[in-house]
């Protein structure tokens, strides 16, 4: 199972989805609040795959997805949207995300994100 580092402003959502993630075998190996925490919790914990909040406070997933990718282009990094954000989700795409989910989280499509990244 996959080792992830959870990206999102709202505790509550990472509580969730944490949740989520661990009821499947999953180990959540750390979660950050914005982009600058998660660029710092990416250099030092290189978990195998990111879930990443859009917005965010101080820095926002798009920016951080970028910086990221360009230090560790292996970086696998799920993008979470909420409804209505579809522009966003291509810049992120476009900036080195892999994959994207919309809140509410639905368990089933968390997975298959994840097997979908873990298998490029």
């Amino acid at each position: 199972m996959a080792r992830i580092l959870i990206v999102d402003d709202e505790r509550f959502m990472r509580l969730t989805l944490r949740r989520s993630l661990e009821m499947n075998g999953h180990e959540v190996v750390g979660e950050a609040g914005n982009g600058f925490e998660a660029i710092i919790q990416y250099s030092s914990l290189k978990p195998d795959v990111v879930t990443m909040d859009i917005t965010m406070p101080e820095m926002d997933g798009i920016d951080a997805v970028e910086k990221i990718c360009s230090q560790f282009p292996e970086a696998k990094i799920i993008m979470c949207s909420a409804m209505g954000q579809t522009q966003m989700v291509t810049q992120a795409l476009k900036n080195g995300a892999k994959d994207f989910i919309v809140k509410p989280f639905n368990p089933e499509r968390v997975e298959m994100a994840l097997a979908k990244v873990l298998q490029d």
